[in-house]
């Protein structure tokens, strides 16, 4: 990536990509502080021991899906498969 923002030390962003970029971390920031307020709204909500076997395994079983299917992805495309 030798471009010519590269060689005089500017930013390789546009004014419109810092924009989005600001964009996105305003919504990361309201969207962690509305789950921390759910999370300590429902304080007085308990779950039985089941309850958090079937949760901690929907979470396992989301995340080896994702991480599997994002090893296909790069697994077909070090091996010429996307045409």
């Amino acid at each position: 990536m030798n471009s010519t923002s590269d060689k005089n030390g500017n930013s390789p962003l546009s004014a419109a990509g810092w924009i989005a970029l600001a964009i996105l971390l305003g919504l990361l920031i309201v969207s962690l502080w509305y789950a921390v307020q759910l999370w300590t709204a429902m304080s007085a909500v308990h779950m039985s021991g089941w309850g958090w076997l079937f949760l901690g395994l929907g979470i396992l079983v989301t995340v080896g899906l994702g991480g599997g299917l994002m090893a296909l992805v790069f697994y077909s495309s070090r091996h010429d498969m996307d045409q």
